[in-house]
This record gives structure tokens, C-alpha cells and sequence, in this order.
């Protein structure tokens, strides 16, 4: 399914003060592609998805967005150039209610949009929609995933960044997250990088998968190859979750 690199992570090296966080990182994603980044915890999963966004910068190597070089850009312009992230622990405006969380994750630019895309984000996720008036932090850990998905969409993103949207999770709220994930993909043709430390539910989900390990990709493959890898089986699948 590769066509047309929209993300090109290259030679990518971050630091945290002296400690090397990314040690030379190639990662590409393409345009309508679903990919997935697995990896124990403390990999540098969660840093690479940040320094896509330009906080952390980083010291080395390039990332190029849509042919755009945006390494050293602002985040608020990595932003305005449609790539949405859906942060690491689902950090909406807890005092804020469901539709102004949504409010706060539309761009000025598509302010016309929001009613036609508030509800695309309420047929993805129904349950957003009978807590529209409940503020953000009254809400379940799952309901808070959808809308932390669901702000980030309100954006219109080319590219939509996940940092570990299982996480916590019960294993049905899982799978209606990967199924609207899987959706977006096929009925919008959104183009999704996706974190993950639940690498069975990931792998199936991706077209493509890549595995890092201390901060390096170790291997990459199509989603099916790396599932079936004797390596990663041994190392993330085996009494994980099925």
C-alpha cells in the first residue's frame, strides 16, 4: 500500500540534556497508510512522536512533511500544516466540556467546518455526543481517548500522530478505538502513525510496522510479517494480549 512518502523521518537523534533518546532514526510513513511503532516501555516511542511535533527538537538528521523540511519549525506551524497529535495520557481540558474541548481543537481556519465535523466525530464516537454538556475530566478513561481522538481530528490532520490510545484501556473500549482508527483509514483515507505497547492489536491494525528498541529501529515490515516474527512474538506477543 506505500505510495507517496507523506512523513520522512531520517537520521533523527534526541536528547533529553546528554542521554541519546533517538539514535539515528529512519522511519516513513505514506500517504494512506496506517503505521505502527512498538516497543517496550522507555523505547523511545513517545519522544519520536514528540520531536515529530518539534518538542524535543531534534540535534540530528532531518523531518521532512510532505516534502517540507519542518525539523526545526515551530510546532504551531507543524499544527497549521495538518498533522494532529493525540498525546500520550489523553490530555484534554479536564474543566472544559466535551464540545469546547472540540471547539479548542479546530483551527481557526476551519471554523465553518465545525458543525459538519463535530459530527463526524459524534457518528465515530456516539457516546461523545450524549456527553456533549459533561466536562472533560467527569468522564471515563475511554471516553476521554475518544475525545483526545476526536479533538485531534476536528483539526482536519493529513496526518494523525496516536500515542498509545489503548493504554489503560478495557479490551472493548480497545477495540472500538482501533476500529474507529481502522475506519478513518478506510473511509477518509487518513494516514495514521500509530504508538503502541499493546503490539498485537497494533500490528494487526497496520499496513506497515516498525520495532524500536533503546531508542533504535531494530526491524520494520508490513504489519503480518512482524507479527509473525518468532522475534517479536518472543519479545512483545507471547501472554500479551490476543
Amino acid at each position: 500500500m506505500a505510495g507517496t512518502p507523506l512523513l520522512q523521518v531520517k537520521g533523527v537523534e534526541t536528547f533529553y540534556g546528554n542521554i541519546r533518546a533517538l539514535d539515528r532514526v529512519d522511519v516513513e510513513v505514506s500517504q494512506g497508510e496506517i503505521v505502527a511503532l512498538i516497543g517496550a516501555n522507555g523505547a523511545g516511542k513517545s519522544t519520536l512522536m514528540m520531536t515529530i511535533f518539534g518538542n524535543p527538537r531534534a540535534r540530528a538528521g532531518s523531518i521532512m512533511f510532505d516534502g517540507i523540511d519542518i525539523t526545526q519549525m515551530p510546532t504551531h506551524e507543524i499544527a497549521r500544516m495538518r498533522i494532529a497529535q493525540s498525546p500520550e495520557g489523553r490530555r484534554i481540558f479536564p474543566r472544559m466540556t466535551v464540545l469546547e474541548n472540540l471547539q479548542m481543537g479546530a483551527s481557526l481556519d476551519n471554523l465553518k467546518y465545525f458543525d459538519e465535523d463535530a459530527e463526524k466525530v459524534f457518528a465515530l464516537f456516539p457516546r461523545l455526543k450524549e456527553r456533549i454538556t459533561q466536562r472533560g475530566g467527569t468522564l471515563s478513561g475511554g471516553e476521554q481517548q475518544m475525545l483526545s481522538i476526536g479533538r485531534a481530528l476536528m483539526a482536519r490532520p493529513r496526518l494523525l500522530l496516536l500515542d498509545e490510545p489503548s493504554l489503560g484501556l478495557a479490551p472493548l473500549i480497545v477495540k472500538q478505538i482501533f476500529d474507529a482508527i481502522r475506519e478513518l483509514n478506510r473511509t477518509q483515507g487518513l494516514t495514521v502513525f500509530l504508538v503502541e505497547q499493546n503490539a498485537f492489536g497494533a500490528l494487526k491494525l497496520a499496513n506497515r510496522g516498525y520495532v524500536m528498541v533503546n531508542g533504535r529501529v531494530t526491524m520494520s515490515g508490513s504489519g503480518a510479517q512482524l507479527l509473525a516474527d518468532p522475534e517479536v512474538r518472543a519479545a512483545y506477543l507471547e501472554g500479551g494480549r490476543h
